[in-house]
């Protein structure tokens, strides 16, 4: 796998990140049509359940679009799993009332982008779709068995989940040839971005362009009692109280957080504010460098936040970046080669580097599957975002000379070990491509919100009962 093969490409237009809490409705869609007024005419007079769990009954017709209907017990489905995705990452949940109109204009909108691309010819293979199913159980954190058991569990068949991921796959499909591939930035965009933003000061008191974090995790399980979540409370208000007494951070991390960010001593790396989850920048708008923030409750538990860096305006590129040396050994999967025979295989050949039995560059050359296995596995010189995201939150998570347990991603499966890391400048080609980034996926998202007015608008709608 050479670099420019491995760079970051997403999946999916719309993440799987919408997936990974079992295909909620995407959170940034819901709460941006709650938070503005509506000119739209109310699509159903108020239901006298609305806000409570209806009976189940027999099921009915809420919508037709374009002959195809949408029906009460999908819009129930999607209402709950779109509240648990709320819940779980600590944002109130409003009334059914506000919730359900901008959720059925949500599911038109998904039907008429599904018709479009079922009428357009693409095709999604199986492969594709037990990739993304692959990947939303690694996001979870289980396999994909434990997945299957959590989905029986919230009621939903497995055959309905590979349905949805397949359509959600097929509309991302669309939208990439439909409109991302057709958006362009020239580069008087980019030196009119720079003009503007070059020296720009940052207003007192406003939320900083830019953070760096350290964060320490006091996780909490799924089905966690009142007593146990008592209890791991107290434990990560004391971890708190340590910290502003004076302990060092990264020790703490070390010995308390089940972060991703522990073995860099808890610090996340500087970057935009938009990279952080809002609670975290909520939680430390008013906190200055060297101080932390009060508890932070989430899904995940309890996170304890020391605000390393902040720097406001601007919106440009940082100009130093924290690079990192890696080499890899690569398993593609295929018919004859599975993931969990690929992780077995990897797993043993770390037992041996490990062991000094064996040396990570001559096993590379042996058993890679991938361009760079000439070079002992080596890619080099890496600046952030260089490769996929689950590759490289891997490879943040090592220090200096570790190697990682078996990880799987789009490409297959891989053995990660960090040589070295380094602060490097970026240059001024770097930096505009930077800002050449930032402009397109700007201008994408536009280009995708009147695209998909547009279907929706020549759409034929017709709203029948209101759901229950």
């Amino acid at each position: 796998m050479t670099k420019h093969r491995f760079l970051t490409g997403s999946l999916s237009a719309r993440p799987l990140g919408a997936l990974v809490l079992l295909l909620a409705l995407p959170l940034t869609s819901v709460q941006a049509q709650m938070a503005k007024p509506s000119n739209t005419p109310r699509l159903f007079a108020p239901s006298a359940s609305a806000g409570k769990a209806a009976p189940q009954q027999a099921d009915f017709i809420v919508a037709v679009v374009n002959s195809e209907p949408i029906t009460n017990n999908e819009v129930r489905a999607r209402l709950v799993r779109t509240e648990a995705l709320l819940k779980q990452q600590g944002t109130p949940v409003p009334p059914r009332s506000e919730l359900l109109p901008p959720l059925i204009e949500r599911m038109i909108s998904d039907k008429v982008q599904l018709q479009a691309a079922q009428a357009s010819g693409l095709r999604i293979d199986n492969n594709a779709i037990d990739s993304a199913i692959e990947s939303v159980a690694r996001q979870n954190q289980v396999t994909v068995d434990e997945l299957r058991l959590r989905l029986k569990a919230d009621g939903i068949g497995f055959e309905k989940f590979r349905t949805e991921i397949h359509d959600e796959l097929l509309i991302s499909r669309l939208r990439q040839r439909e409109v991302d591939s057709r958006v362009n930035v020239s580069e008087q965009e980019i030196d009119e971005y720079l003009r503007n933003q070059s020296g720009k000061p940052g207003a007192a008191g406003t939320a900083p362009a830019a953070l760096n974090l350290a964060e320490i995790l006091v996780a909490v399980p799924e089905n966690a009692t009142p007593d146990q979540l008592a209890a791991l409370q107290a434990k990560a208000q004391q971890v708190l109280e340590r910290a502003r007494a004076g302990v060092n951070f990264a020790v703490l991390a070390n010995d308390f957080s089940t972060s991703a960010s522990r073995s860099n001593g808890g610090q996340m790396g500087l970057r935009s504010v938009d990279r952080y989850p809002p609670l975290f920048v909520e939680a430390t708008q008013n906190v200055r460098a060297g101080d932390f923030a009060d508890l932070v409750r989430s899904g995940a538990g309890f996170h304890i936040l020391k605000v390393i860096e902040k720097k406001q305006g601007g919106g440009l590129p940082d100009a130093v970046v924290t690079q990192t040396h890696a080499r890899h050994i690569l398993l593609r999967l295929t018919p004859q080669l599975t993931e969990a025979a690929a992780v077995e295989k990897l797993a043993s050949l770390k037992k041996r580097i490990v062991a000094g039995q064996a040396d990570f560059a001559t096993l590379a050359r042996e058993n890679s599957q991938d361009a760079s296995a000439k070079q002992g596995g080596d890619l080099g010189w890496a600046d952030p975002g260089m490769f996929v995201p689950e590759f490289e939150k891997a490879m943040n998570a090592l220090a200096p000379n570790q190697i990682s347990d078996p990880l799987v991603s789009r490409f297959g499966v891989h053995l990660v070990q960090v040589l070295e890391r380094r602060e490097a400048p970026v240059s001024a080609r770097d930096q505009r491509e930077m800002v050449r980034g930032t402009l397109r996926e700007k201008k994408q998202n536009e280009a995708y919100v009147r695209w998909a007015e547009d279907i929706r608008g020549r759409a034929y709608v017709e709203f029948r009962e209101a759901p229950q």
